[in-house]
């Protein structure tokens, strides 16, 4: 599929977590934007961290194969305040930024101040903010649920932006 700055693409955006990691796919075509899917890949919270993370790579890997996209925008972790929680998170990501590497995907990492500026225009922007922004931008009827999901999503709009740039 061509990449060219001008072409088709199709991006993943995902919002690493543990118990769920949220994904959003979007076609951007002659400037416009296309919301093909979006959800919450979510793991058995009893099950060990290695199942764990093994099951999340293979649904990835399911999307992967699904939709081919040309480009990745994954969360940078951006926060310290759980160490533990911060560790599990930091290995979903691990495992999602390997699996993108794997397909030979080209990825962009963001944080979620810069998602915020990008979307919004301004870096403290809320959780209610950013999912009506998500809504507008992608022309949807109500906010995409899960959270993990609309957060996905708005990686995947500022994806779309800045890959002009790249």
């Amino acid at each position: 599929m061509p990449t060219g700055k001008n072409k088709p693409i199709t991006i993943i955006g995902i919002d690493p977590g543990i118990a769920d990691t949220g994904y959003g796919v979007i076609r951007e075509e002659n400037g416009k934007l296309f919301v093909l899917e979006y959800g919450s890949i979510k793991t058995p919270a009893k099950t060990e961290l290695p199942e764990r993370l093994s099951a999340l790579r293979k649904k990835l890997s399911v999307l992967l194969e699904k939709y081919n996209p040309d480009l990745a925008v994954v969360e940078q972790l951006f926060f310290c305040t759980n160490v533990k929680t911060a560790l599990t998170v930091g290995q979903a990501r691990g495992v999602i930024i390997v699996s993108l590497a794997e397909q030979k995907i080209k990825i962009i990492e963001l944080t979620p101040l810069q998602v915020k500026q990008g979307l919004t225009g301004y870096g403290k922007a809320d959780k209610k903010q950013m999912q009506q922004m998500v809504k507008a931008v992608l022309g949807l009827k109500e906010i995409p649920k899960p959270d993990d999901a609309a957060d996905a999503l708005a990686m995947a709009v500022c994806g779309a932006t800045i890959r002009k740039y790249c």
